[in-house]
């Protein structure tokens, strides 16, 4: 059954630490009323939703589990498990996204972990979907390092229909730094699973570098952006670009001690957009551009964890800056894990608590 709540929120301007000096000065957004529905309310520690083709929301839960939830009536309808899924810590069953022109290509893509000890390690997999029934696993990508924590796992196809995927530094942060390591990057490969000829680094499926533990991708037209968790300071977003460094251990947010300063010259060292101190954890990451809510009109949408918030953070003309921050739900639901838009501009919400994990759709009210 549903729940509905209304909420009036008067948004106040997150607080920024002095490192993160290009967050200063940003304006406190206007009043807005919204409506909140809970959809689902006995998932476990959810992972990814995605609004499919067929008008339900496709989601993972980190035991292995792939389902679909019909907004209609909150039935949750389990499609297949992945018995190899090993759940350890925050691993396990993670990101997925379904084929852009699914009708034709019904295929799902997935990213887990498996196997134990020194052994834990990720994969990319490929599933084809007929009759609400997933087979035929394909696998595009493996041996991604794993841990406990800090395995990104992000999955997004752009419009060239590539295959992004972020990864995390899996508890070594010097691999960051590594091409020759999966750990700490954007990874980027053709659904095939093979290497795009216009890959940064020859033969490489790395895209770009020097990300700690980045768990939210998004995009416009022509530019991608990323949502990363910082250590005890600085969870950025930043502006993804082709071949780029960002930092990562050997800078924390934007290049302005001594000894980043030096680094960042050195490297080319790209800064956030925004951090925060004290850290929030941001996960799932969108681009909302739609009629239904105005205000949210060019913004990126993000959902946090320890913050336990959905956020907004409205972006100039250009895309390259942030110009206001809004904060909403704080507290109301707990840890947000995953965040996707239907196409009528709905918002849709998936906790991550660890029991009776809920869907929520957002609205104007």
């Amino acid at each position: 059954m549903k729940i509905i709540f209304t909420f009036l929120f008067l948004f106040l301007l997150l607080q920024s630490c002095e490192k993160s000096k290009d967050n200063e000065g940003l304006p406190t957004p206007p009043a807005l009323e919204l409506q909140s529905e809970i959809l689902a309310q006995s998932l476990q520690h959810p992972w990814e939703i995605v609004y499919g083709p067929d008008e339900m929301i496709w989601l993972t839960e980190r035991s292995g589990k792939i389902s679909r939830l019909n907004p209609n009536n909150g039935v949750v309808s389990l499609l297949h498990t992945i018995p190899e899924v090993n759940s350890i810590g925050e691993g396990g069953l993670l990101g997925m996204v379904l084929h852009p022109n699914f009708e034709s290509n019904p295929y799902v893509y997935v990213v887990y972990d498996y196997g134990s000890g020194n052994n834990y390690q990720g994969k990319v997999v490929r599933f084809s979907y007929k009759n609400s029934t997933l087979s035929d696993p394909k696998i595009l990508l493996d041996h991604i390092p794993a841990a406990a924590n800090h395995n990104g796992s992000r999955l997004l196809i752009t419009a060239d229909e590539k295959l992004l995927i972020t990864t995390g530094d899996a508890g070594v942060p010097s691999n960051a730094q590594q091409n020759n390591s999966l750990s700490g990057k954007i990874l980027r490969i053709n659904l095939d699973g093979s290497i795009p000829a216009d890959n940064p680094f020859p033969g490489n499926a790395v895209w770009s570098t020097g990300h700690r533990n980045a768990q939210g991708l998004a995009l416009t037209n022509d530019k991608l952006y990323s949502s990363e968790h910082g250590p005890d300071t600085d969870d950025e977003i930043n502006l993804i670009r082709k071949g780029m460094n960002y930092g990562w251990p050997d800078v924390t947010g934007f290049c302005n001690t001594s000894q980043e300063k030096v680094f960042c010259t050195s490297k080319a060292i790209v800064e956030p957009l925004y951090t925060w101190t004290p850290t929030i954890a941001p996960s799932g990451l969108i681009y909302y551009h739609h009629d239904l809510i105005p205000q949210w009109k060019n913004s990126l949408l993000v959902v946090a964890l320890k913050g336990t918030s959905m956020l907004q953070l409205k972006l100039d003309d250009t895309g390259t800056r942030i110009e206001s921050v809004k904060s909403y739900f704080q507290g109301e639901f707990g840890r947000l894990r995953a965040i996707c838009q239907s196409p009528d501009g709905k918002v849709y919400l998936a906790t991550s608590n660890g029991n009776r994990d809920m869907v929520i759709r957002v609205s104007p009210l």
